[in-house]
């Protein structure tokens, strides 16, 4: 495993964006670990996150692109700090672009923010996390209204690993619904791997009781 994914990982738990314990997802889906990413709340945060997924973009896509897009709400600010982020790690001047939850009717009118999208444009999505894919279905029929875009693909933080809508997990059924590629900076495979009876400062996180809560999980709910 790359170095950046395993810094990556002990960031998440950093910023208590990564944690364990008994969680219940929005799907109903009892869950020994959960992702969330409303706890990345400063400044520094932020820009770090943002090289974190400069660099999964830049090893994935390569930086031959045009457009970041970041879904509202929570791919605005990640669309923001990695743009950011390429520019400063990579001299790449990437656009940003993210839509509103309502059209707006004065001063900077449409659904847009940042960048308009343009014939010819090459588009990434960046997300926080997919479970089930709805945002997608959602953000595909904007950026296709705006003209004839390409979308390369999607960038999540975490790929969870368990099964979407049918037996596949939501990254590869989005990948195959769409024709695009997908890609996270880590999977909950290499998180586990990472974390499984080594100690994170002074401390065993997934020690053999959580392993076996998240291989259970998994048996029940992993993708196939």
């Amino acid at each position: 495993m790359e170095q950046y994914k395993k810094d990556f990982i002990e960031f998440m738990i950093d910023c208590s964006v990564l944690k364990f314990g008994d969680f219940v997802t929005k799907s109903g889906r009892k869950t020994p670990f959960f992702v969330n990413t409303g706890f990345y709340r400063t400044g520094s945060q932020l820009r770090t996150l943002g090289g974190y997924y400069a660099q999964a973009i830049k090893d994935i896509f390569g930086l031959d692109f045009d457009v970041l897009f970041g879904p509202a709400y929570k791919g605005i600010p990640l669309s923001v700090a990695t743009t950011s982020a390429i520019a400063e790690k990579y001299d790449k001047d990437i656009r940003y672009c993210s839509n509103r939850k309502e059209v707006k009717d004065h001063g900077d009118k449409g659904i847009l923010l940042g960048s308009p999208l343009a014939d010819g444009d090459r588009v990434i999505i960046i997300e926080d996390v997919t479970t089930a894919g709805t945002s997608i279905k959602e953000t595909m029929p904007i950026l296709k209204a705006q003209g004839q875009v390409d979308v390369l693909g999607l960038v999540v933080s975490v790929d969870r690993m368990e099964r979407g809508q049918g037996e596949k997990s939501a990254l590869a059924e989005i990948s195959q619904e769409y024709g695009m590629k997908t890609t996270a900076i880590v999977t909950m495979e290499e998180v586990v791997d990472h974390l499984y009876n080594k100690p994170y400062k002074g401390k065993v996180i997934i020690d053999d009781e959580l392993k076996k809560a998240i291989d259970a999980y998994y048996e029940k709910y992993g993708a196939r």
